[in-house]
Order: structure tokens, then C-alpha cells, then sequence
């Protein structure tokens, strides 16, 4: 717990077998952490069963494959119902340190940040961690248009370490978002529909052979994905959409 706050780290796994041990053993080292949930997306080697040997974690595991985001959708309502007060989100692959999790869910219970990301291009690192420099160049100018367009100033949109209050949680329409990877930028823009700040705490990257990656077929989608949404936001912001991701407020 941090100030009286139930914290729980969700996993959004698929085919983690090699990392999950190693990424849950530094999650646990974290002391302001108290439940971690494994949520396996049918993966095709033995997760869930790594995952079912390591002490005080709650394992799910979908029959068939849903998507990385229908993953996060279960990781969010699993946490909620095991009263999480500020959920973090760690991908089991070890291409983020689990070390940050008492910085990233220390912002979210100020009060200040609902919810928190750990930014790879903050601090200039992200190269030097192996990211693929098309990556690298497409994450930047989806960052750039995505800022423009949602009228934010954040370093990065693309990253899948994350921090949220159950209450921004409670209020966003995730069940109206994608199934797939394009989910991370809906929950980003209707978190800025709903006018809720968003921290950035700076984070390494390590790219190694066995970090899940989306290919390069898989990163086009997600990008037409990301224009696709910011473009839905400012329509919507203009009256002229509307859309079950940006609900009209009530003023």
C-alpha cells in the first residue's frame, strides 16, 4: 500500500514464459505493491503455468486469443474487483523496470495525476535500449501529430507502463475500445476528454531477444489506429462526431 491505498500490478501476457519469472520477482521486491494479476491471452507456450508457480499472484488466462487490448479490459476489471485503489500496468517481457512502481503510483496517490506514464524518450535513452530506429522515428512523429491534435505536451503515447486511479478508471468507456494495440492511444485521449492530468516519469528500455515486439505490418495498423482516434477527438471536441470513446459532457 502507499498512503493507505491498495496498489495492484497487472500483466498483460502472451507468450512471457522466459521473462514473467524475472519481471514478477522485481515487481515483488517493490513493497508499496500488494496483489499482482496475470492476465494470459492464450498464449502458445507455458505462461499461465510459470505464471501459476510464482507466490501470491492471481492468474487468468483467456481460451483464445483476444488482443492486447480485450487483455487490458480484463487486467482493469479483475483489479477493480480485487479493490485496487491505483492499478499499474507492467508488461511481463522485461522491457520496463518494475523498479519504478513506487514513483508512478506515489503520483497517482497525490491526487495530482490520475493516471502516470513511464516514458522511454524521456531522458534520451530509448536508442540506447535497443529501440528500432524506424520505432524510435514513428513514435515520435505519432507523439508529435497525437499533441497537436489533443492539445497536450506529453514526450511519449506509446508506452505500455502505466499507472491509473480506480476512479479515472471507473469513468472511461473502455468497453467501447479496440481489442487490439490501438487501445493504448484511445485510453490516452479519453483520459484528455475527461480533462484529468497526465504525469510522465522518465524510464531505461531494454529491447532484448525475448521482449514481445508487434511487427511491422501490426505497427502500421496501430499507427493509421492513432490518427484515427486523435482525429476522432478534435472531431468530437467541434461537435461534429459523435463518438461512444468522447461522450458529451455535461458542463
Amino acid at each position: 500500500m502507499i498512503q493507505d491505498l491498495r496498489v495492484i500490478v497487472v500483466m498483460p501476457a502472451y507468450n512471457a514464459e522466459k521473462t514473467i519469472e524475472k519481471t514478477w520477482r522485481e515487481v515483488a521486491e517493490q513493497e508499496v505493491v500488494d496483489l499482482v494479476l496475470v492476465v494470459d491471452d492464450a498464449s502458445q507456450d507455458h505462461t499461465a503455468e510459470k505464471a501459476l508457480e510464482l507466490d501470491s499472484v492471481v492468474v487468468h488466462r483467456h481460451e483464445i486469443n483476444q488482443g492486447y487490448g480485450a487483455n487490458q479490459k480484463t487486467c482493469y476489471r479483475l483489479a477493480l474487483e480485487h479493490g485496487a485503489d491505483i492499478v499499474v500496468m507492467v508488461h511481463p517481457d522485461y522491457q520496463y523496470t518494475p523498479k519504478l512502481i513506487p514513483a508512478m503510483a506515489g503520483l497517482v496517490a497525490s491526487g495530482l495525476y490520475p493516471c502516470v506514464l513511464a516514458s522511454r524518450i524521456l531522458g534520451g535513452q530509448a536508442l540506447v535500449g535497443g529501440m528500432p530506429r524506424w520505432r524510435y522515428i514513428a513514435n515520435r512523429l505519432l507523439t508529435l501529430v497525437s499533441n497537436v491534435v489533443l492539445g497536450t505536451k506529453l514526450s511519449e503515447f506509446h508506452t505500455g507502463y502505466r499507472a491509473y486511479s480506480r476512479e479515472l478508471l471507473q469513468q472511461l468507456p473502455l468497453e467501447h475500445n479496440s481489442d487490439d494495440f490501438v487501445f493504448d492511444s484511445q485510453i490516452i485521449a479519453e483520459t484528455v476528454w475527461l480533462d484529468a492530468a497526465i504525469g510522465e516519469v522518465s524510464c531505461p528500455t531494454s529491447y532484448a531477444p525475448e521482449a514481445s515486439s508487434i511487427d511491422f505490418r501490426s505497427s502500421v495498423r496501430y499507427g493509421f489506429g492513432c490518427l484515427s482516434t486523435a482525429a476522432t477527438f478534435r472531431l468530437a471536441r467541434w461537435n461534429l462526431v459523435h463518438s461512444p470513446l468522447f461522450p458529451q459532457r455535461q458542463d
